[in-house]
Order: structure tokens, then sequence, then C-alpha cells
């Protein structure tokens, strides 16, 4: 059963919060990150990507950058932006962008859990940016970047979190963007302890995003259970920082694909070569409304794409994918993508920027663009029981969840 590990959290004052919080590490470049914290000394871009605050000159994996992060969240912590909780807490974390709603636990979750496939994964991890990780959480001593858990939802924990948002919030501010960020400290031993017990009832957590951030935190605490003769389990390095939310609660956005040239065909002649894996008509629409359907841009015009029944394997938790789906269909066998990961033709386009990106982009010379219907939570869930992996790009979850509102530190 799944065990939430209450941790000393380090956060910012409440006067500081907004200020502190910044988007994830891997959503924005350098560039963006310098001018997203360029007057703002409190931000935790500055953590999470310390080159920023580096001639641009010095490569992403310099061992400058890992100790400047470490020197950037000393500094905060030395001049008590970030304070650090006097006994273990849970945290509640809810975000709301638009109409939709998703309040979070923040707790430690088990590596023992994560080694022993209690906490399952969908997504594969390369080992460059797994060692980026690994490097940033050893020079810090601490996790700054939060994984994205997710469980079938449980009435019992919703009872739970609905009552503990009934107090006043910690923290409770809108970021630039538009999305309103609000958090609670649980720190009654009572509470903490009823949630610990709900939880315990819940068969299976999820990563729904984070897998390097979970894969990094599992090595380093393989590390350093092996060179510590008095390892008991309880150590802080034993967890992970995670975000728990309930499944039915994520919204998932697509991932929308462009490609940079026709692998030889002209407009009508790819067209005709669609036939037989997909139905081409016109669209009325950019997006498509349903699974299994695509809107694809070309020539300065969308269309609409709908999979042929028998051209993939309805029972298949991968194979049904959307995204498998056109890269099986289409991108490999028609335009010549054979390894989306690494094939430099193909890029993605996160379907938070809208299909007026995948325009633009095709604008400005990329050939064909694809927008996708999102996949589902459930379908998540079932490649991860089925021991699968998606393919590369098949989720983005909205709203992201900001770095530095709370700090794991290893000891």
């Amino acid at each position: 059963m799944a065990y939430i590990h209450p941790f000393r959290g380090v956060r910012p004052r409440p006067d500081v919060a907004a200020q502190v919080a910044s988007p994830p590490y891997d959503v924005l470049d350098s560039e963006e990150a310098r001018a997203l914290a360029a007057d703002n000394p409190h931000s935790f871009m500055h953590v999470v990507k310390p080159e920023i605050d580096l001639d641009p000159s010095v490569g992403l994996y310099d061992e400058a950058v890992y100790k400047k992060g470490a020197e950037n969240l000393n500094r905060l912590r030395g001049d008590g932006v970030l304070i650090q909780d006097e006994a273990p807490c849970l945290y509640l974390y809810r975000q709301i962008m638009g109409d939709h709603t998703q309040t979070g636990l923040v707790a430690g979750a088990s590596v023992e859990e994560y080694e022993n496939d209690r906490i399952k994964k969908h997504e594969s991890t390369r080992t460059d940016k797994e060692q980026d990780r690994i490097r940033h959480i050893e020079t810090q001593n601490a996790q700054s970047g939060p994984v994205f858990l997710t469980y079938r939802s449980r009435p019992e924990i919703k009872q739970q979190v609905e009552r503990l948002q009934q107090a006043d919030p910690t923290y409770d501010f809108v970021a630039d963007d538009g999305i309103r960020h609000t958090l609670w400290v649980v720190s009654e031993p009572s509470d903490v302890a009823a949630l610990q017990e709900a939880f315990g009832r819940v068969d299976t957590l999820y990563v729904a995003d984070g897998h390097h951030r979970s894969a990094a935190a599992t090595a380093v605490c393989r590390k350093r259970r092996e060179s510590n003769p008095s390892h008991d389990g309880t150590e802080e390095y034993n967890f992970f920082l995670s975000v728990i939310f309930p499944h039915d609660e994520m919204q998932i956005l697509p991932y929308n694909r462009v490609v940079r040239d026709l692998a030889g065909y002209s407009v009508s002649s790819l067209i005709d070569a669609l036939h037989p894996n997909f139905s081409v008509g016109e669209a009325e629409a950019a997006a498509p409304t349903v699974p299994h359907q695509f809107g694809m841009y070309l020539d300065g015009r969308w269309h609409r794409l709908s999979a042929a029944r028998g051209s993939y394997d309805a029972s298949d938790p991968v194979g049904s994918l959307d995204v498998s789906i056109l890269q099986e269909g289409l991108l490999r066998p028609l335009l010549g993508i054979q390894n989306p990961r690494t094939d430099k033709r193909i890029d993605f386009v996160g379907g938070i920027r809208g299909t007026g990106e995948l325009e633009r982009r095709c604008q400005d010379g990329w050939k064909i663009a694809f927008a996708l219907y999102p996949t589902t939570v459930d379908q998540l869930l079932s490649v991860a029981d089925a021991g699968d992996t998606m393919p590369p790009k098949s989720t983005w979850f909205e709203p992201k969840l900001r770095s530095g509102l709370v700090v794991h530190v290893l000891d």
C-alpha cells in the first residue's frame, strides 16, 4: 500500500511565495528563464536553471552550473527567503486554471515502492537527462522539483482534502500566466496520520510526469544507502518530492507534431498515400474532437484524418494510442520518421500553445503539422499497469507544478 512521508519542507515566507515560485526547469530554455528571472533575485529559476547566472558560453552540464544552483539555494535559505518547517508536515497544493481545478498532496514518495513497481512508470528515461538530475540533487543535497504522481481517486481521500481546505491557506496567489496557486501546510499530527492511513489503502501510485526526477532520486538513494553502514530506511534520501493528484482531477492536453519536409512526396501524392490507413476529408475545425482523429495542416489548409478500422490493434494499450497510430500509420512509413526521439526532422508542440502555433510553424518553414486528440488518464494508467512504455511526447499536463513552493532536503 502507498506510503506517504511527511517531511520538514523548505519553503518561501508567505510574503514572497509568488516571487519565489517558478515554472519547472524543463518548460523554458535558458534564454527564456534568464529573461523571466532577470529582475527577481528571489525566483526559484536561479536554483532549477542556475546557468542563467553564468556567462551564456558555459555549458549546461558544466560543474559550475550545479555549484551555482547549490549556492543560490543556500543564498535563499541564508537570506530568510526560504524557511524550514520545525516538524514534519504534509502540504496540500491546489491549482486553478480557467474552469479546471486540481488539488494534490505534497509528500515524500517511497523509493522502495518505486523500485518494487508499486509506483508505476510509463516512460523510458534518457541517461544524459537522468545524470543531469542526479547532479542537481547531489550538489544541492535537495530535491527542488516535484514529481507529478497520480492514483485512482478514492472518496475518503477527497473528503479529507476538502475538509483541510476549509482552513486559511499559507499561500494563495495568481501567477503571471493567470493560474492560481494555493497551498496549505498540514502540520497537525492527527491530520497527517489520517492522510497516511487513507493513502495506505491506495494500491498503486503512478508517475504522471517527472520520470527523470524520480529515477534520479532513486539513483541517489541507492548510492547513499550503499555507503551508509547505519542505513535504516528512515533517512530522507529514501523518499522523493512528489505532488500526488487523484486521476479524475488531472488535465492532459495534446502533444502535437510538426515535420520539416514531405520526404519526397508532393502534396497530392502524400494525400493519396494516406490510404488505406486513414480516410481524408475537409476539417471543420483544426483540433480533432474524438479519439483516432487527427488534424493535418498541409499546404496552408487543414484536413481531417480518421484512422481506418483495423489499421491498429484496439486491444493494445500502446498501439491504440493516437500518438502510436500517427507514428506507425503515417510518420514512420510515409515520412520516414523512424525514431521520433532522435530525428531532427520532427518537433513537438505542447497543446497549451494551440493549433495556431502549428500554422505559424508551417509558415516559418515546416511543411506539415498534426493536431492530436489528447491521451486520456485512463490510457496512461492502462499502459503503466501493462508494464509498457508510451511513445515519446505522449502527454502534456496542464497546469504545470510550480517549483520552489516546497523543497525536500536530504538530511
